[in-house]
């Protein structure tokens, strides 16, 4: 059900106080929090109130001091929320081995959204074969096909929160296309087109791109169009990494809201960001783009992390067509010496072309090493490119080229790019929501194996800590907002968001 609907209904549903208190006699609770402060995620000032849930529902908030019930949380002193919405997930694979997400349970968050680009879904057998030997530290059977039979497969196996998923344009384009620079024919792209209706139909949420990557970068707006068009029947959404988030960040941003605008659907930014000291002024522009889209009806928003470094492969410091046909393909150009000489120029060469986290980050000493796949590298995992170029006597882009092929991987690194106070101006904007861009972790088991960037333990308790209660930068309730009914509303869930009698009790308890 949409939810600007079902918010009318969900007046109609709200216990009056004497209806609460009746409830309350009867003592049939499940769960009573008892004297918190909660913050329903209106953005409103907090109220001391308790709150009773029966089953998986809020069914009365007040004060109920007569009320009794199995369990009874005694919340003084702590802030009674709604669950928190993690708007930029990727536990699509650590979820597997540990629904229990304790990297993010633990940081409030209830409700996991998938789908930046690549999404599990639908995939076909070379789709799937490519996916196994592409494994790292985490290995499983691949027994789903579609986006939503992967779904179910979390369920099936047992996950702590809620989950859902944008379809990934990039691998709605694989299961057509391959990994090739080419585009579809229109044949091909009603197959596309015919992939997202699917998928839209079985729930997911709308389209996301991550557009600064092969294969995803072959793509041409038109294209991206045509998938939204789709998906906007269906009332879905259109999330994207924008095509670049450096020199050309404003254009970018205009592609996103011209796709907004053809489509017919409301569009996020994912992870808001200029990247570069030499961008870092265009954060403005890019803000006002925003709300002059916003203020001509556009339902333009955005979500971010809340650390001044990114992290994503060193695939992204190598010229889109260097991985045209694939990484199988790229292994093969930088094993050619005319080929990679090229690649390495390209690399070195400032370019508005395509965006090059290596000049991003301005220096290899910015450029941290945290994922390997292959034994024998992981001793260089938390050194940055430098160190390693150092020891082995290499120009660091020769570093990265020869990491890559040593380990037949993309080896995930942490970039230093993003100034703090476009954080902080970032965070002021009413219509920022807020997502990990990591996976859940913990530190046990398998996630031992590698390392990771600190936004998969505390990209949301930064925010409350940092951002909120020590700097100030919003207020309590209406980081709370941010976290909880702005992403649930942007997404049109269904009764959550709110901490409200009549939604799901997906409820946080905290210190703050």
């Amino acid at each position: 059900m949409r939810l600007d609907k079902y918010l009318g209904l969900l007046l109609t549903m709200v216990l009056p106080l004497a209806a609460a208190g009746q409830a309350a006699r009867t003592g049939d609770f499940d769960v009573l929090i008892k004297g918190g402060t909660v913050y329903d995620g209106t953005g409103r000032a907090p109220r001391r109130v308790d709150v009773a849930i029966k089953g998986d529902r809020i069914v009365a908030i007040g004060n109920l001091k007569r009320a009794s019930a199995r369990n009874v949380v005694d919340a003084r002193d702590l802030a009674v929320a709604p669950g928190f919405i993690n708007m930029l997930s990727w536990s699509t694979e650590s979820l597997i081995v540990d629904g229990r997400s304790q990297g993010e349970v633990r940081q409030g968050v209830t409700t996991q959204i998938m789908g930046e680009g690549w999404s599990m879904g639908p995939l076909n057998d070379e789709m799937k074969r490519q996916m196994i030997k592409d494994q790292g530290d985490i290995k499983f059977d691949i027994e789903w096909t579609t986006l939503a039979e992967y779904l179910k497969y979390l369920e099936k196996r047992g996950v702590s929160q809620n989950v859902a998923s944008y379809v990934g344009a990039t691998t709605v384009r694989m299961y057509v296309l391959g990994e090739n620079d080419v585009q579809p024919s229109p044949e091909q792209l009603d197959v596309m087109r015919e992939l997202v209706r699917r998928e839209m139909e079985a729930g997911a949420l709308g389209i996301g791109s991550s557009l600064i990557y092969a294969p995803a970068f072959y793509a041409r707006t038109e294209e991206l169009i045509e998938l939204c068009k789709v998906a906007a029947k269906y009332k879905g959404k259109y999330i994207s990494h924008m095509r670049n988030e450096a020199n050309k960040l404003p254009e970018a941003v205009q592609e996103l809201i011209r796709i907004s605008r053809e489509a017919g659907l409301p569009a996020e930014i994912y992870h808001l960001k200029a990247a570069g000291t030499q961008n870092w002024p265009k954060m403005n522009k890019v803000i006002a783009m925003v709300q002059a889209a916003r203020r001509e009806g556009l339902k333009i928003t955005a979500d971010m992390y809340t650390y001044p470094a990114g992290s994503t492969g060193l695939n992204a410091t190598l010229p889109p067509w260097a991985l045209n046909g694939g990484y199988e393909a790229l292994f093969k150009r930088l094993e050619d010496p005319r080929t990679r000489q090229k690649i390495a120029e390209a690399v070195r060469t400032p370019t508005d072309e395509w965006e090059n986290l290596y000049r991003n980050a301005g220096s290899p000493d910015r450029v941290l090493l945290v994922g390997f796949k292959t034994e024998k590298l992981k001793p260089l995992t938390g050194k940055t490119l430098a160190e390693v170029a150092k020891m082995r006597g290499k120009d660091p882009v020769e570093t990265i080229m020869d990491l890559m092929l040593e380990d037949r991987s993309r080896v995930d690194a942490i970039y230093f790019q993003m100034s703090e106070e476009n954080i902080k101006q970032q965070i002021r904007q009413p219509w920022v929501s807020f997502g990990s861009d990591g996976a859940s972790m913990a530190p046990e088991g398998v996630f031992l194996k590698s390392s990771t960037h600190p936004r998969a333990y505390g990209n949301f308790a930064r925010l409350l800590g940092k951002y909120v209660r020590e700097e100030k930068v919003i207020s309590l309730p209406e980081a709370v907002r941010r976290l909880t009914s702005l992403p649930a509303t942007n997404l049109g869930l269904d009764r959550r968001g709110f901490l409200r009698t009549g939604m799901f009790a997906d409820v946080v308890i905290f210190d703050p």
